[in-house]
């Protein structure tokens, strides 16, 4: 196995690189909400259509920098569990057949 940390350095590792599969759920809501933001900056004029082209361009800055919270957090979760898993020997109870050292 190749150093996952390298490969991601080197590019050879892309997390994004996904999309949805042809004919599910997302792809069918996507869809609709690129059609309903066409539509809407198409027959919208003036102020309304600048407040509309604003909340659009505002629910994609939050929704960025939610996922990025997500993942940060997920990450950091995993990285807990692979310590706690490997490093961490803390429990409640105290391992009878465990040796004791003095």
């Amino acid at each position: 196995m190749k150093n996952v940390i390298s490969e991601l350095y080197y590019g050879n590792i892309d997390p994004q690189a996904r999309g949805f599969k042809n004919g599910s759920f997302l792809k069918k809501q996507l869809a609709v909400l690129s059609e309903s933001e066409a539509m809407l900056t198409e027959k919208l004029t003036g102020e309304e259509k600048k407040a509309f082209l604003s909340f659009v361009n505002a629910s994609d800055v939050i929704l960025g920098e939610s996922e990025l919270d997500s993942f940060i957090v997920g990450f950091r979760l995993g990285a807990r569990i692979i310590y706690d898993t490997f490093v961490s020997d803390d429990t409640p109870y105290e391992d009878f057949l465990k040796e004791q050292s003095d």
